[in-house]
């Protein structure tokens, strides 16, 4: 099923792919993707993914062509229960196509956090690869006094 995705109120004008793995293909987006972002497209079991690897900037999204639909249909075996369609900025000369396929897909408002923060309000998350921060490194052994690196 082609579908162009509701977006809430805001700034999405950054984006870029926060989980991608057989269960789970995430996009975020919001206005600066530095500390955080406040939307996420969760594309559940996704079944075919073209997207750009780096991150993206104002994507337009729309319903996907039928020679796209039946190029996706073809690869993964069947029709999708969704698919969706952007064109983006990249970087390059010409706007980046988009598309992916899944069996469903869920538009998430909320918070996430890109690094550690130990508190979290209600409904705000960290991003998968935020860990906690570690104890700070150990100073290199020293030699004992009057002992130099030299022979």
């Amino acid at each position: 099923m082609r579908v162009v995705p509701e977006l809430p109120e805001g700034s999405w004008w950054d984006w870029d792919v926060v989980t991608s793995t057989a269960e789970l293909f995430v996009l975020g987006a919001d206005h600066d993707l530095t500390y955080h972002h406040g939307l996420e497209l969760r594309f559940h079991r996704p079944l075919f993914v073209r997207c750009p690897a780096d991150p993206f900037h104002d994507p337009v999204f729309r319903a996907a062509t039928e020679a796209e639909e039946e190029s996706v249909a073809r690869a993964v075996g069947g029709t999708p229960g969704v698919l969706v369609a952007f064109e983006c900025d990249d970087g390059g000369e010409l706007r980046a196509t988009g598309l992916v396929a899944a069996r469903c897909l869920e538009v998430v408002p909320g918070v996430v956090f890109r690094y550690w923060r130990e508190h979290l309000e209600p409904g705000q998350r960290r991003a998968p690869w935020v860990r906690p921060p570690t104890a700070p490194p150990t100073a290199p052994p020293t030699a004992p006094p009057g002992v130099t690196g030299r022979r």
